[in-house]
């Protein structure tokens, strides 16, 4: 006999840019602050973008702007919101790989993203994928 266990991303195979754009009008600018804030049911809408593996190919259709604004969100998102947790599949990985790509990532990022989170992964992923 087996369990089946329930996974979120089961079942979500296109990427839909319009979703992602959705989080970043609903979340708002990030400031340096460090704090967003979404309902349960915005939480539960967005989880999927955390650790879609298709983010690789879609960044390049957002601007650094975009990209920058996502990377924080994400990165405050794991740390507030327990379904949001995503070790070595966050989307910032992507993200901040697709910035440095279109030369639009500052080193004082890496310096925010390490200051608002305990993800070791963060920004670069794991060492062993970058070998």
């Amino acid at each position: 006999m087996t369990v089946n266990t329930y996974d979120p991303s089961a079942g979500i195979t296109d990427f839909d840019p319009s979703l992602a754009r959705a989080l970043l009008e609903s979340v708002g600018e990030v400031g340096d602050e460090g704090a967003i804030e979404l309902n349960s049911d915005g939480q539960l809408r967005f989880a999927p973008l955390v650790t879609h593996g298709q983010w690789k190919e879609v960044a390049a259709q957002f601007s650094s702007e975009e990209c920058i604004a996502l990377v924080k969100i994400f990165t405050l998102g794991e740390m507030t919101f327990p379904g949001w947790i995503a070790e070595d599949k966050s989307a910032v990985i992507p993200l901040v790989k697709a910035l440095k790509a279109k030369g639009g990532y500052d080193k004082t990022l890496t310096r925010w993203i390490k200051a608002h989170t305990s993800n070791k992964f963060l920004p670069h992923g794991s060492l062993a994928d970058r070998l």
